[in-house]
C-alpha cells in the first residue's frame, strides 16, 4: 500500500524479526530463505488529500490503484546470533492519476549479536523507496521519498541486574520533487543508557540522547534562504513495567531541548515522550493505548517540523484460529513554530484524526488475505493556508510466503 495511506510505514517501522513472520500468525518465525509475493487493490475517495474548499486536480478527488509485490525473506539463528533480512520490490499503478505510478523498494536487515555472556547488541540497515504522503503538500505530481537508515548499538552487562548501553543511528531522507527538496535531511543520533533489569522482568533506565539534523537545501522565505538545521538534546527515563500478568506499561519520556536558529527565539524545551499500555486478558480480545508529546518532521513546503500531542486506542480480536480483526483510533494535535511573530502566529496548529479497521484471514498456512478501511481527517490551519479535508480508503490484498 502506498505511503499516502494514514499510517506512515517509516514512522511505524517494526523489527525484521516480526516481518519475517508474515504471513503466518505464529509468534516464532520460520528459519531459512523464503519467497514472498502479493497483490492488492485499493480505492481512496480523496487520494491527494485536497481540502474541502479547494478545486480538485482535473475535477477529480478519488482514484483506485493496484499493487504487485515480490521479494525474499531470510531468517536464521546461528548459536546466539539472530540474522533476519528481507528485500521486496513493488509496482503500483493508478487508474486515473497515472503520473503517480511508481516502483517501490524495501530492503531491511537486522543482526542481533552476542559475544560471551556480557556483551550484546544489534545492527540494522534499511532502504525504502515509496510515495510520500500528500497530507501537508498540495500537488498531483509523483513525489517519491527515499529513506536510508543505519543503526548500531551495544550493551554491556556490568551486573546481573545492571546494563550499560550505547548506540548510534543515521537516518537520511530525500524527496523526488524539486518543491520538496527543502525537506531533504540527515539526522544523526547518539545515545547512552544505564538500565536496571531485576528478575521480575520489568526494567527502568536513564537515557541521554543527542540528535543533530542537517538540511542541505536552504528553504526559501521571502528574500531569504533559511537554515533548518537543528540540535536536540534529550534526557529521558525508559520504563518497561509488567504491572500484572496481563498489563504492560512502556514509557520513554523526559526533558528535551531543541535548538533550531531559524525559528522564533531559536530554542524550545520542555517535556517530551511517549507512553504505551497494553492489556491482554485471557480470551480473544487484547487492548492497547498510547499517549505522546514529541517533535516530528513534516512534509510541508513551508514548515520543517511540528510538536505533536496525541493519543490512540486500539483493540485486537482473535475471531477464530484463522481470522484476526484489528481496530485503531488516533487523534493528534500538531503545533507549528513560527519563524517570526505576526498576527495569528500564536495560533499555528491543526489536528489529524484517523481510524483504521482491518481483518486478516489466514486462508492457508502460507496464504494470507487482508481487507481494511482507513479514515483520515485534518482540521486545517487558515494561517498556514491549509484547509479541512476528509478521506476514506478501502483496501484488499493477498500474499503468499513459500
Amino acid at each position: 500500500m502506498p505511503a499516502i495511506a494514514t499510517y506512515d510505514r517509516l514512522r511505524l517501522w517494526a523489527t525484521l524479526a516480526a516481518l519475517t513472520a508474515l504471513p503466518s500468525m505464529a509468534a516464532e518465525p520460520e528459519e531459512g530463505l523464503r519467497l514472498y509475493g502479493g497483490i492488492g487493490w485499493a480505492y481512496d475517495d480523496n487520494l491527494l488529500r485536497i481540502a474541502d474548499d479547494e478545486q480538485p486536480f482535473g475535477g477529480r478527488r478519488s482514484d483506485s490503484y493496484r499493487t504487485g509485490e515480490a521479494g525474499v525473506v531470510y531468517n536464521k539463528r546461528i548459536s546466539r546470533q539472530r540474522v533476519a533480512a528481507s528485500a521486496k520490490v513493488s509496482k503500483v499503478k493508478f487508474d486515473h492519476f497515472d503520473q503517480l505510478d511508481y516502483d517501490g523498494r524495501d530492503v531491511q536487515a537486522n543482526w542481533n549479536w552476542a559475544i560471551g555472556n556480557k556483551l550484546e547488541g544489534r545492527a540494522e540497515a534499511l532502504y525504502v523507496q515509496t510515495l510520500a504522503p500528500y497530507t501537508d503538500f498540495r500537488s498531483d505530481q509523483r513525489n517519491l521519498r527515499r529513506q536510508r537508515r543505519q543503526l548500531f548499538d551495544a550493551g554491556y552487562r556490568m551486573h546481573p541486574s545492571w546494563k550499560l548501553r550505547a548506540g548510534a543511528m543515521r537516518d537520511k531522507t530525500t524527496y523526488e520533487l524539486f518543491e520538496q527538496r527543502y525537506n531533504d535531511r540527515t539526522e544523526k543520533t547518539v545515545e547512552a543508557e544505564l538500565l536496571y533489569q531485576p528478575k521480575s522482568g520489568s526494567s527502568a533506565g536513564l537515557v541521554a540522547r543527542r540528535v543533530k539534523g542537517d538540511y542541505p537545501y536552504r528553504r526559501p522565505f521571502n528574500p531569504l534562504a533559511l537554515n533548518d538545521d537543528f540540535t536536540q538534546d534529550e534526557l529521558k527515563a525508559r520504563v518497561h513495567w509488567l504491572a500484572s500478568g496481563v498489563t504492560t506499561l512502556q514509557a520513554l519520556a523526559g526533558h528535551v531541548r531543541r535548538r533550531q536558529p531559524s525559528y522564533g527565539e531559536g530554542s524550545t524545551s520542555g517535556f517530551n515522550g511517549r507512553v504505551n499500555a497494553s492489556y491482554t486478558p485471557v480470551g480473544k480480545l487484547n487492548y492497547n493505548a498510547a499517549l505522546w508529546r514529541e517533535f516530528a518532521p513534516i512534509e510541508s513546503p513551508s514548515v520543517s517540523y511540528t510538536l505533536n500531542k496525541g493519543a490512540s486506542i486500539g483493540a485486537t480480536w482473535d475471531a477464530s484460529a484463522k481470522v484476526k480483526v484489528e481496530a485503531t483510533a488516533l487523534y493528534e494535535r500538531r503545533a507549528y513554530s513560527a519563524r517570526f511573530a505576526f498576527p495569528g502566529s500564536e495560533d499555528l496548529d491543526d489536528a489529524i484524526r484517523s481510524a483504521r479497521l482491518h481483518a486478516t484471514w489466514q486462508a492457508r498456512p502460507k496464504v494470507q488475505v487482508v481487507a481494511g478501511y482507513v479514515y483520515q481527517a485534518r482540521s486545517g490551519s487558515p494561517v498556514l493556508g491549509t484547509g479541512r479535508f476528509e478521506s476514506n480508503m478501502v483496501q484488499v490484498s493477498a500474499n503468499v510466503l513459500f
